[in-house]
């Protein structure tokens, strides 16, 4: 069955991934007097790349879904926690599906999109221009049960409720990394070049 996901949604995954960054510059673009566009844009490849790479960095496979446990969350929640909604959505969503396909697994790249980007967006709302550690905390524990519930939710449909509680523990101790290195990260960048705020 894990198998069989990611032959069906392995060829889907490249053209998912790129109408979601068309998505977001005609977003950003259409946004372009809210945002300082180009910076935006910049920066939210830039982050895109780190969480792919943080991704790809340990990957821990869940033969049960055919998944993989990995610590790209530690860049997704320090880049939604430090540069806000917009950026959190992109290097979340996009960074973390890029991650998949670069690592094999493109067939979990929809997915990925979908709740990495809602992870990141949810972050990035709570999080958005306060340095305090605790704002940052619970904004990293919403994001990490939205990461946790949202692929516990996909698999137990794919693969049944047994299936998907083996990654449970898993997904819960990325969220846990995700929210020490992501604020840890996110506080220091923030409390002393608090001009980052300014780039986006």
């Amino acid at each position: 069955m894990a198998m069989d996901l990611t032959k069906i949604l392995e060829p889907y995954g490249h053209y998912v991934l790129g109408g979601a960054v068309v998505i977001f510059l005609a977003y950003v673009w259409a946004k372009r007097r809210e945002y300082q566009a180009p910076a935006t844009i910049a920066l939210s490849a830039i982050l895109a790349a780190v969480v792919a790479i943080a991704t790809n960095l340990v990957k821990v496979p869940t033969p049960a879904t055919g998944g993989y446990i990995n610590f790209g969350d530690t860049m997704v929640m320090f880049s939604a926690m430090t540069f806000g909604p917009v950026i959190g959505v992109f290097a979340g969503g996009v960074g973390s599906a890029l991650g998949d396909i670069m690592g094999g697994y493109a067939g979990w790249a929809p997915i990925t999109l979908v709740v990495k980007g809602l992870e990141g967006l949810a972050i990035g709302y709570i999080a958005r221009r306060s340095d305090n550690v605790s704002t940052m905390v619970i904004a990293g524990i919403v994001g990490g049960i939205i990461m946790v519930s949202g692929y516990f939710l996909f698999e137990a449909y794919m693969f049944g409720v047994p299936a998907a509680l083996t990654e449970v523990p898993g997904n819960m101790l990325q969220a846990v990394t995700g929210i020490l290195v992501g604020t840890g990260l996110a506080t220091i960048i923030k409390k002393r070049y608090p001009e980052v705020a300014d780039l986006i």
